[in-house]
């Protein structure tokens, strides 16, 4: 099918190359129609997150509800159920030492090692009857966010299109923004950020400067590092702006009441919240969660030039095998290994946030860097991509940020490429015709393929048989017992917030360990042994505790 697709682009650019002027009648007719709606800039702000909330609703059947696969969705999970019941952390399990788990806090509090923003978030959503309600929501926030952003950049028909274009990127078929990580959640603010500059610097409205506050402040609370990336060129861009105002003086009479005071009073109350929460996790409100589960857990810098400490040891083989071998081995601490790793990264991001189609306008990449209306989107990517090189462990969700300065640079990148000739043919008009018509046709190649062949991930087991044991009466302990080659990346040991009421405790099995204070903690619930790494996966009662048999 992709052989298929891409001979079929090729043809399309081969016929744009003869006859450029293809469909143009019906194209023209199609222009004119949207070139009116896009003046209804509320109408089109809010048309973005209900299509891209209806979008993803419709496409249920070919991609249901995700289950969770990835450590950090499972432990963002764990801060939604903490969240949901009134609490910002939970007091340490005395048998804290079987459920321990991959990026998980068990001293000295119980909680999620990542910042609360998807936390907060998915809880709203478990509130009215999931986690991932929430996600949808975050969806459609962030493509209106998005929608409103490319307003204050470029023309209204433009900023119509490019949002269409993000909602089939994001919201359609892409995991990374779809699942339980944040990445909606991080782009929601940063196109808070983005799309308030120009405004602020246009018409030094409170409002704008509120909401570039409130864009700033989401990313505090979900991707700190990666935000402060991201914001640092826009305070320097504001400053500079302002440097005449502040050079006559006349700034304190505009600038500071309607731009800086409200943006200041966000993000500082903001700044305090995040500090009492810090506290009530770690104790101190300057150690985030995720600094002390570093310490406390990894044996790897943070960054690439630091130091590898020295290495630590756990008592559970999954942890040994997994920051001890794994980790050393995906992420060797040499120059030649970062940069084949900073190469792996980056394409992993292009792929992610771009992919082949939305490139093609990018052709006219010397045209936007001497473009001075997008220098400040065009300083932000690479910022954050060198910001994000120095980092060892990198996910593509991580660089959910700059997916709103990415937008901002392929909207400008479509109106130079519309206007590009070719041997006196509009030979870019074409191409930036054909590339929205690609863009369609390729959600209908993934939705065709993702309903001839469905991903069915590994948790999906684990929640056949959470479903199978719920059905049962009574509470239940699982003990999970490892195979000695278990895939690392598929832990089942996670619980809720509250263990010790939840009706299904996931227990780690380890060697060596005695039993007894743990069946006698959890004494009247029905206890089984789990094999995960066995073909089909085998639940069997545990011996002692009634008859052996499968549910």
């Amino acid at each position: 099918m992709s052989l298929i697709f891409w001979l079929a682009v090729g043809f399309l650019i081969a016929l744009g190359l003869i006859k450029p002027l293809v469909g143009d009648r019906w194209f023209r007719a199609i222009e004119r129609y949207a070139s009116g709606l896009a003046r209804k800039k509320s109408f089109v702000v809010l048309g973005a997150g209900v299509f891209a909330v209806l979008s993803r609703i419709a496409i249920l059947p070919l991609q249901p509800t995700p289950l969770p696969v990835i450590h950090d969705e499972f432990s963002n999970l764990l801060a939604a159920d903490t969240f949901a019941h009134g609490r910002l952390t939970n007091p340490p399990h005395p048998m804290w030492i079987f459920f321990d788990t991959f990026h998980v806090l068990q001293h000295p509090t119980y909680a999620s090692k990542y910042p609360p923003a998807e936390g907060l978030v998915l809880a709203l959503g478990q509130l009215v009857g999931h986690p991932w309600f929430g996600t949808v929501l975050f969806l459609g926030l962030m493509s209106m966010a998005i929608a409103w952003m490319l307003q204050g950049w470029v023309p209204p028909e433009w900023a119509l299109l490019v949002s269409v274009l993000a909602v089939l990127r994001l919201c359609l078929f892409n995991y990374w923004f779809d699942g339980y990580l944040g990445a909606a959640v991080s782009a929601l603010g940063a196109a808070l950020v983005l799309g308030a500059f120009p405004r602020v610097v246009h018409h030094r409205r409170f409002s704008d400067a509120f909401w570039l506050g409130i864009g700033a402040l989401t990313l505090a609370l979900s991707r700190p590092f990666e935000g402060f990336l991201f914001c640092l060129p826009v305070a320097v861009a504001v400053l500079f702006c302002f440097r005449q105002e502040i050079r006559q003086a006349t700034f304190w009479k505009i600038g500071f009441r309607n731009v800086f005071l409200p943006a200041f009073a966000v993000l500082a109350a903001g700044t305090v919240w995040l500090g009492y929460y810090n506290w009530r996790v770690t104790g101190s409100p300057a150690v985030f969660p995720y600094f002390l589960y570093h310490r406390e857990y990894y044996n790897f810098p943070i960054f690439a030039w630091q130091r590898i400490p020295p290495p630590l040891h756990y008592e559970n083989p999954q942890f040994e095998a997994f920051f001890n071998v794994w980790q050393k081995v995906q992420f060797q601490h040499t120059f030649a290994h970062w940069t084949k790793r900073s190469y792996t990264a980056l394409w992993e991001w292009w792929y992610v946030y771009l992919g082949p189609i939305l490139a093609i306008p990018f052709l006219s990449l010397p045209y936007l860097w001497r473009d001075r209306r997008i220098r400040l989107p065009l300083i932000q990517v690479p910022l954050c991509a060198l910001g994000l090189g120095s980092v060892v462990w990198f996910q593509p969700h991580y660089a959910a940020p700059l997916a709103a300065a990415i937008f901002v640079l392929l909207a400008q990148a479509m109106r130079h490429l519309r206007r590009f000739h070719c041997l006196g043919r509009p030979v870019g008009l074409y191409l930036s015709r054909m590339v929205v018509v690609i863009a369609f046709d390729w959600v209908l190649i993934l939705a065709v393929h993702s309903g001839r062949y469905p991903s069915v991930p590994w948790s999906h087991e684990r929640f056949r048989i959470a479903e199978q044991l719920k059905a049962m009466s009574g509470g239940h302990l699982v003990l999970v017992d490892y195979a000695s080659q278990h895939n690392i990346h598929q832990e089942w040991v996670y619980n809720a917030a509250d263990i010790d009421k939840s009706p299904i405790v996931w227990a780690r099995r380890i060697p060596g360990r005695d039993l007894t204070p743990l069946l006698s903690y959890f004494a009247g619930r029905s206890v089984w042994v789990l094999y995960p790494d066995e073909k089909p996966v085998r639940l069997v009662r545990y011996p002692g505790a009634g008859q052996t048999s499968e549910p």
